[in-house]
């Protein structure tokens, strides 16, 4: 038999090959009809990550909530329950994988951001859309878990009418972003217009302004953040602090990069796309056992005041520094 702790420590300790077949052939008495049948039947899910992190997270009003996705990269498999075609931003088109839509906290701080809830985007199962399972996550977040974090951040997928006004009635302040087409209203008087048909003047750029969107019962206000390359963001929020800069709101939305991290080191550095198992039960399973290295991972790194790819890397190093002194296969030379 094999137990989820063992698996995960395959996860944790394994680069490159994260497959079932390669696990057997490195634990005793295992074999790969024993892992596939331990991943068919177990039932985890992401309360079982919420219990663990639950004693990690620095909770406090001051705190964030993030809110994003990613498709695990699943393009040259055609029988995988689970795979649809979707949009990925990493590839900027459509993509044959398996979606997760994420809900980190942060602190704010660099490192203190862990994931507290996925769900796996599945509609053709449970007819939920992205928006769906960002409601539920969101008011489990604070009705269940307790979560006292005040402020969220999403992007611009996640900035429709019913989810803005689903979060100012949960008492967060939201920082989004808005794709340039989004019709927003200075005055009772203008009506609607494109973002980028503002007339902006110089107080405006600096302090932002009060705008109206549609379906949405208050104002929010509007930066236009504008980067070094030329690209625009066009960020919202509902906070009631009269003071925000654009400056100061663009370094809260900077704060949401974190669920990068989180989505680029479950990929690298525990597999969650290299599973082939056909069986979407077996997908899920794997992909919980992810989140738990990432997040053992995550706490070794703390603990030692590194990066997660660093310690990572360490667990190799004693073993290329023993190869190096005594290689069990020489370099062959000719006599």
């Amino acid at each position: 038999m094999i137990t989820k702790q063992q698996y995960v420590e395959y996860l944790i300790c394994t680069v490159g090959n994260f497959t079932g077949t390669n696990l057997a052939e490195h634990l005793d008495q295992v074999s790969h009809d024993t892992i596939t049948d331990y991943l068919q039947k177990e039932r985890l899910t992401a309360r079982s990550l919420w219990e663990l992190v639950d004693g990690l997270i620095l909770d406090s009003p001051s705190a964030f909530l993030i809110v994003d996705d990613s498709v695990q990269d699943k393009r040259y498999s055609r029988f995988i329950e689970l795979v649809k075609l979707q949009y990925s931003g990493g590839e900027h088109g459509l993509v044959r994988g398996i979606g997760i839509v994420n809900l980190v906290h942060s602190a704010g701080a660099r490192q203190d951001f862990y994931p507290i809830d996925y769900r796996i985007y599945a509609p053709d199962q449970d007819g939920k859309t992205k928006n769906d399972h960002f409601a539920e996550m969101v008011r489990n977040a604070i009705s269940d878990k307790g979560i006292q974090a005040k402020r969220i951040l999403f992007d611009t997928w996640y900035a429709s009418a019913d989810n803005l006004k689903l979060v100012d009635r949960l008492g967060l302040t939201f920082f989004t972003t808005l794709k340039s087409n989004r019709m927003v209203s200075l005055s009772k008087e203008a009506g609607y217009i494109h973002l980028d048909q503002i007339e902006w003047t110089p107080e405006q750029l600096e302090n932002g302004l009060m705008v109206k969107l549609k379906e949405v019962p208050f104002k929010v206000r509007l930066f236009k953040v504008v980067a070094t390359n030329g690209d625009i963001d066009w960020v919202i929020t509902n906070s009631p602090d009269e003071t925000l800069t654009t400056q100061a709101a663009q370094d809260v939305s900077d704060v949401r990069w974190q669920v990068e991290e989180l989505h680029r080191g479950l990929k690298q550095l525990t597999g969650t796309e290299k599973y082939q198992c056909r069986k979407g039960r077996s997908q899920r399973n794997h992909i919980a056992c992810c989140y738990h290295a990432w997040l053992s991972l995550k706490v070794k790194a703390k603990e030692l005041g590194k990066t997660l790819y660093q310690t990572k890397r360490d667990l190799l190093s004693d073993y290329l520094r023993a190869e190096l002194k005594q290689p069990r296969i020489q370099a062959f030379l000719p006599a």
